[in-house]
């Protein structure tokens, strides 16, 4: 078996260049986990012409005005650039103006599945250009997905990626087209084993890229062990379920890590005073300045509980809004920042002019110091989901000793372990039904906890001393790589 494998990375996006969420950490911290570990690595992602400054990344170009063929009809031409996300590992950018540069958005056009065609069809294209004979070609995302259709099909006879084993992560199940797939009319469904139309057919946009990856893959991983045996199920399946129990030999769940170095509450520049678990006590110098940034009351005793994610259903909202004018009763304060539903910041807009100096809503600009400073003066975390592939903030949260108070679903089963008052163990507060007066419940766990400063503290030193680093789960895809070439060569071996 080989030991140093030859990996390409295939994302929509990729922190510090481009990000709306998770993905964006995981494109940049795996595969610098990976490199560390001694493997041959190489991230493909677009070059969003209004979002990337080429000058500030110190972009070259590489390759200019290459010809794609998509199909018989359809040529499109790319250039492609090149950066770095650190020494010897490269990130190389497909550029197109039509596709790529024409909004500040990465997602959100009419005609997403076109967008993403061109995409997949260039990054391997790139992998030929390159002549990298790369061991494996893993996809993340609905947006990747016919880069797995491709490799069996459209580019199966390419020598240098014959003996490409593809992997394809799914990150969230509910995305996997260019539209919401529970809107597709029957006689449009995609059943994953038709030609793709043409760039300019509006039937494009209804192919389902997940379907495929999954159909396709030599491997496919999602991003908790709970998610992935949540997806085989009717309820969190999102209509995939019976393919994927199909697959369920091919099927791995891998929970996502957070990377160490940028998230690390002794040398974070973004906070107010700096600490470990050893000086947990300082957190109280980070409440005591956010609440005077924000213009919160003043007090290093009031407990704040702090929101960081996108703000939707998703992320347990419709939940919060119906308990927050009985939590801020309670003699607490609240920081929430994300974007989202209009709704749901309304409501909070609402809450704030009510309670000015208790609860603040603030837009998600990628600020990583302010996030991170909410962290750090903030003890309780909240991330009541109705669904949770893994989710990383809890992750986050927890390393800057952030107590997480989560409902029992997806990774949050994974990452968080209930607190038990009798034998003291446990790394937060969880609650398993979707419903208000559960998550209030849960939340007045928590608070009767805070209580006992000493119990609390030795929660936090707990929580801070948890691995939850990407060493680990690296390992642990290194480990699904060889697995999948293994498979394959076997079955290769038997024919």
């Amino acid at each position: 078996m080989v030991k140093k494998l030859k990996i390409v990375f295939i994302s929509s996006e990729v922190s510090p260049f481009s990000k709306t969420g998770g993905l964006a950490d995981v494109s940049r911290s795996l595969p610098k986990s990976l490199k560390r570990l001694g493997q041959d690595v190489l991230v493909i992602t677009p070059l969003y012409g209004m979002v990337i400054d080429k000058a500030a990344h110190n972009l070259e170009l590489v390759y200019e005005n290459v010809d794609l063929y998509i199909n018989s009809k359809d040529i499109v031409p790319v250039n492609y650039w090149r950066g770095y996300l650190m020494p010897g590992l490269p990130v190389y950018f497909i550029e197109n103006k039509k596709y790529f540069s024409r909004r500040k958005s990465l997602y959100g056009s009419t005609h997403e599945n076109a967008r993403w065609m061109v995409f997949d069809v260039a990054a391997l294209k790139l992998i030929s250009l390159l002549k990298y004979k790369a061991h494996i070609v893993h996809c993340h995302d609905r947006q990747t997905g016919l880069v797995p259709y491709y490799l069996k099909t459209k580019f199966q006879y390419s020598k240098t990626l014959e003996n490409a084993k593809s992997i394809f992560t799914i990150h969230n199940l509910v995305f996997q087209m260019g539209m919401n797939w529970w809107e597709v009319p029957l006689k449009k469904k995609d059943y994953g084993r038709s030609r793709l139309p043409h760039l300019e057919d509006k039937s494009l946009e209804y192919i389902n890229f997940a379907k495929r990856a999954i159909l396709s893959a030599d491997a496919i991983s999602t991003v908790s062990e709970q998610y992935r045996e949540e997806i085989m199920t009717p309820n969190f399946g999102q209509d995939l379920h019976r393919i994927l129990k199909n697959r369920e030999d091919r099927l791995f769940g891998i929970v996502n890590g957070i990377d160490y170095k940028s998230y690390n509450p002794y040398n974070d520049p973004g906070l107010f005073k700096n600490y470990d678990y050893r000086t947990v006590r300082r957190k109280k110098l980070n409440k005591e300045y956010l609440q005077k940034k924000l213009k919160l009351t003043v007090d290093r005793e009031m407990p704040i509980i702090g929101l960081t994610s996108r703000v939707t259903f998703q992320k347990g909202f419709e939940l919060v809004c119906q308990i927050l004018e009985p939590l801020l009763e309670l003699g607490l304060e609240i920081v929430i920042m994300g974007d989202g539903d209009k709704q749901y910041i309304q409501a909070l807009k609402k809450y704030h002019n009510k309670y000015k100096n208790k609860i603040v809503w603030l837009p998600f600009n990628d600020n990583q110091k302010l996030e991170t400073m909410i962290y750090a003066a903030a003890d309780i975390f909240l991330l009541p989901s109705h669904h949770e592939p893994c989710g990383i903030n809890q992750l986050i949260a927890m390393r800057y000793g952030c107590i997480p108070v989560v409902r029992r679903v997806g990774g949050l089963t994974d990452t968080v372990t209930n607190f038990d008052n009798f034998t003291g163990e446990g790394t937060g507060f969880s609650f398993n039904d979707f419903d208000a007066f559960s998550l209030f419940g849960a939340i007045i766990r928590a608070l009767e906890h805070y209580k006992n400063r000493k119990a609390w503290r030795d929660l936090m030193v707990r929580v801070m001393q948890e691995s939850n680093s990407w060493k680990i789960p690296a390992q642990k895809y290194i480990a699904l790589y060889q697995k999948a070439m293994r498979i394959n060569n076997n079955k290769k071996n038997k024919k």
